[in-house]
């Protein structure tokens, strides 16, 4: 018998109408002129950080390889597609039978990524790898912006404990990915069930405001939290005055695990939190913080005396973090059907969008200490080009032949994580803007191919 684990149980939700109007049509056309038939290589990449960042983290691909997994039309797709006139029959047909049954390489999830890197490479029949565009695009976009967020987050809190609370400010679904994303990058719980339900991820919570002024006031709120949940929950302490209601929280509870404030400065508030929560004998209390933090606040916040962060307005998306900006290009496409046909690199050349034709690979060269000295792209199968690279290989096989070959836990992918952001220094690990130091460089790779296309 075979045992799901917990990072592959999915449900059997067809994935197949994520996906653009124009993934479709594009097949239609390919089905109609053979190019469908054609052996095709995409590349899913950056052109360029977002500014000022000196280095971005990968995420998605487990839930990449997931959504691939169950790309299949249902009959009920197919007849409205068919109905709404987006595909014709023999496009509903191909589609009927479709599973993918190309090859994914990809940067390991947690590896960090740089403008040009090669994070995911598709290779199969252009019609099979045409129309996984949108579907990867929406996955890797989102969840590599929540992890390079949260890595800044991770930095800047020096190790003090992390709590993803985005739940509120963002869409139910991309909550859970937003809490995988961030517990990829080194958050230490999140505050959504359904992520710690699906991934295993740690779930914090305790209360909110509505609990205390559900009260007639706030000692009989506290009293009636700790008496169900104990005296080592988290209370709640600024709904009216935060020095009364530390006060009425120690009463409450004696030795109180942890106090939370979300509201004023919190560094002043922390100050005078902790030395009160001392005289008042409650010296093991932990100190929380909450309310639109973000890496520069947590850093700002360093010096005072708080044990633990919880973060979610700034890290789930909106004014929290820019977009990953990852694209999806063919790089590379025969010119005749058949498995063995010679692939013909190609490139779009449009100004401040342009490509660089050729399937890449991609080395981080480390120097003696174990540090990232430069990322080393080079184009495979073309006359002068190295086969190979001197570095740590950043792709490794994802799926053959339409098989899953890699499918790590996510614990493996946070020790993965660690590994790579350990070999970064500590001018990448600055927050300040800055360029980033590890960065392919695309003219390189552009002359590359002009001198041998």
């Amino acid at each position: 018998m075979v045992t799901m684990t917990t990072e592959a149980k999915a449900t059997a939700t067809s994935t197949a109408m994520l996906t653009d109007h124009y993934e479709l049509t594009m097949l239609r056309a390919a089905l109609a002129d053979g190019t469908a038939h054609h052996q095709a290589v995409f590349e899913a990449f950056a052109r360029r950080l977002p500014e000022g960042r000196r280095y971005g983290v990968v995420a998605g691909l487990g839930r990449v390889v997931e959504a691939v997994e169950n790309f299949a039309f249902d009959t009920a797709q197919l007849a409205w597609l068919l109905d709404t006139g987006v595909v014709d029959d023999p496009t509903a047909e191909y589609l009927a039978t479709y599973r993918f049954r190309g090859s994914i390489d990809a940067y390991r999830e947690g590896d960090l990524y740089f403008a040009h890197s090669p994070v995911l490479t598709v290779t199969g029949t252009f019609a099979e790898c045409v129309v996984l565009e949108t579907l990867v695009l929406s996955i890797l976009n989102h969840d590599t912006a929540v992890a390079s967020a949260a890595a800044r987050m991770v930095t800047a809190a020096g190790g003090r404990t992390l709590l993803e609370m985005g739940s509120r400010r963002t869409h139910e679904t991309a909550a859970v990915a937003a809490a995988r994303a961030a517990y990829v990058a080194g958050f230490d719980a999140t505050s959504n069930l359904q992520a710690g339900f699906r991934y295993g991820i740690p779930t914090r919570g305790t209360a909110a405001h509505a609990f205390t002024l559900a009260h007639l006031d706030e000692p009989t709120a506290f009293t009636s939290q700790v008496a169900a949940l104990g005296a080592g929950t988290s209370l709640l302490v600024d709904t009216y005055d935060t020095a009364q209601g530390i006060r009425h929280a120690v009463a409450a509870a004696g030795d109180l695990g942890a106090i939370r404030i979300d509201s004023g400065d919190l560094a002043d508030e922390a100050r005078r939190a902790r030395a009160l929560l001392d005289s008042l004998g409650a010296t093991d209390t932990r100190i929380t913080v909450t309310s639109d933090l973000d890496e520069h606040v947590i850093a700002a916040l360093a010096d005072a005396p708080i044990d633990t962060y919880g973060a979610g307005t700034r890290l789930v998306g909106g004014s929290g973090h820019p977009t990953a900006g990852m694209v999806y290009k063919l790089v590379a496409i025969a010119d005749a059907p058949g498995p063995d046909a010679p692939l013909r690199p190609v490139a779009k050349k449009a100004t401040s969008k342009g490509s660089v034709g050729g399937r890449k690979v991609a080395y981080r060269a480390l120097d003696h200490q174990g540090n990232a000295t430069r990322e080393v792209v080079v184009v495979r199968h073309l006359p002068g080009a190295p086969e190979t690279g001197t570095g740590r290989p950043l792709q490794v096989p994802v799926i053959r032949d339409g098989h899953v070959v890699h499918r790590p836990t996510l614990a493996e992918i946070r020790a993965h994580h660690r590994g790579a952001k350990a070999e970064l220094t500590p001018l990448d690990l600055d927050l300040t803007p800055g360029t980033p130091r590890l960065a392919a460089d695309p003219t390189a790779l552009g002359n590359l191919i002009g001198a041998t296309a």
